[in-house]
């Protein structure tokens, strides 16, 4: 249950706070001028009123995970360093003597208490209701729209691969460490020709050997061995390693794909991220632009203009929202969608492919041009056929199709499978002339702007690769760094 969390116990040896953390320091300020208590009560459901011992603070658990996006580490790995770390304790409300809690803590808050909580969308409306607040970003503003790739936990490997490629690893690792007492020979051996349970028990064995030696203490070491542990636990729960059902094979350019999922993401010119969600890896991006801006709306932003890539001019977003909201994105000929009837509505234009993907995800095999026809009368007069626009028409693989669950309504048993698609309309001859323009011109150019967000999101606070597995993980670990993302501008903007 929950307890009362609002009466902090005074230590003889919270002065050393003062001496340790500066007046500037990120942690300091960040426990100064942010309230958390709104994780408190958006997760007070989960906790039984009155049964059961007091639960660990939701805050804290929360901020845990904040540590844990700035510094990407194992649940294991994260609690050492926070019982050692007076920063860390400082900002997760800790005295200096006090204790710190079990991995296994952070986990069961990871799957249990923010199971069926939108933290994305929660952790987004609270960080850019206090960017409003500040003055750092106005209510009428731009937004810069992009989606970037994160991949899933486990790419190619099969379970022996993965626990192969794990060992090898911590292998390498105890390299420097050979001495008098402790050889590559005290180890267990492993033989070539294997079955996964009989690798699940050889990892085992040479975990509980390295440990006795006490080799993990060493963080080169303990930090492989700890996510080797990690991934038999996750084995166990889900049967495999590399089976995530709710990740996809993406495109990043030409015959280049990825494993995993997509965060489309929303931002303000000042870098402030005002709107997210994440998909699998091949959906397309343009789907996603009036989403992103109903939800920047609904976070208190009056969009004035939407900025992006060639892969959100479509005729679809042109019309949804025009009157309303400048698109600031050049089209590109071949994502002309035309007017389309029918069955074949779910085709996407996937840009880093340079192509059209299916309803079911799979990406055409080549295309063909056809070229424009002219106007064509007889002698009297009588039109033969009136004038018709180029197209570019895509094919498809029909074996896929013929095993395709979508095949329905999509596939007819014919020879071939094809979409075509008009290359100019009336939309996009809008578009373009609005393209000349030095006001379209101008806004674009701050599309550069979200390249380095992107990065500092995956590279600097977890987002580049899924802890665990499924959507659900992949959202919340978003949440969390698009939060510490936002806090961190905001602080850098407050000097």
């Amino acid at each position: 249950m929950l307890g009362d969390y609002k009466q902090t116990r005074l230590s003889e040896y919270s002065r050393i706070y003062d001496i340790l953390i500066p007046r500037d320091h990120i942690f300091r300020r960040m426990n100064e001028e942010i309230d958390f208590s709104f994780v408190r009560k958006e997760l007070e459901d989960k906790y039984s009123a009155g049964m059961g011992r007091s639960a660990e603070d939701p805050v804290r658990m929360f901020k845990y995970l904040m540590l844990k996006s700035m510094h990407p580490a194992s649940d294991e790995d994260l609690v050492k360093r926070a019982y050692t770390d007076m920063s860390y304790k400082f900002f997760l409300g800790l005295n200096p003597e006090d204790d710190v809690i079990d991995p296994s803590l952070l986990s069961k808050f990871r799957r249990q208490r923010l199971q069926d909580v939108d933290l994305l969308s929660l952790l987004i409306s609270k960080s850019v209701a206090m960017a409003i607040e500040k003055g750092i970003i106005k209510r009428k503003s731009d937004i810069i729209v992009d989606a970037t790739h994160e991949l899933a936990k486990s790419i190619t490997y099969n379970p022996i691969n993965y626990m192969r490629k794990m060992v090898g690893q911590i292998f390498k690792a105890c390299e420097p460490f050979y001495n008098e007492t402790f050889h590559r020979e005290d180890l267990p051996t492993c033989a070539k020709d294997v079955n996964t349970q009989t690798m699940k028990e050889y990892c085992i064995a040479l975990i509980k050997a390295l440990e006795e030696c006490g080799i993990t203490q060493i963080p080169a070491v303990g930090n492989k061995v700890n996510l080797l542990k990690e991934g038999l636990e996750d084995m166990e729960q889900l049967s495999c390693v590399t089976k995530d059902k709710d990740a996809k094979f993406g495109s990043k350019g030409p015959g280049k794909s990825f494993y995993g999922y997509k965060a489309h993401i929303g931002m303000t010119p000042e870098s402030i991220i005002v709107a997210a969600t994440v998909t699998s890896g091949e959906v397309g991006d343009g789907e996603y632009l009036v989403p992103l801006v109903e939800q920047a709306k609904q976070n208190g932003l009056e969009v004035e203009s939407a900025i992006a890539d060639a892969a959100y001019a479509s005729k679809e977003n042109l019309d949804a929202l025009r009157g309303d909201i400048q698109v600031i994105a050049p089209v590109n000929p071949v994502i002309t969608q035309g007017h389309r009837k029918g069955a074949d509505t779910g085709f996407h234009y996937n840009k880093d492919a340079d192509t059209y993907t299916c309803p079911a995800g799979e990406l055409a095999k080549c295309k063909y041009y056809q070229k424009s026809k002219e106007k064509k009368v007889d002698a009297d007069g009588n039109i033969i056929h009136g004038y018709k626009n180029a197209q570019m028409i895509y094919f498809f693989d029909v074996e896929k199709c013929k095993e395709c669950p979508l095949r329905e309504g999509c596939y007819n048993g014919a020879k071939s499978k094809s979409y075509a698609v008009t290359i100019l309309s009336d939309t996009h001859k809008e578009q373009i002339e609005f393209e000349k323009t030095p006001e379209f011109k101008q806004k674009m150019k701050k599309r550069k702007r979200i390249e380095p967000l992107n990065a500092h999101l995956k590279n600097d606070l977890g987002m580049k690769q899924n802890i665990s597995y499924g959507i659900e993980s992949m959202t919340m670990q978003t949440a969390v760094a698009i939060y510490m993302s936002n806090i961190q501008k905001i602080m850098k903007f407050e000097g």
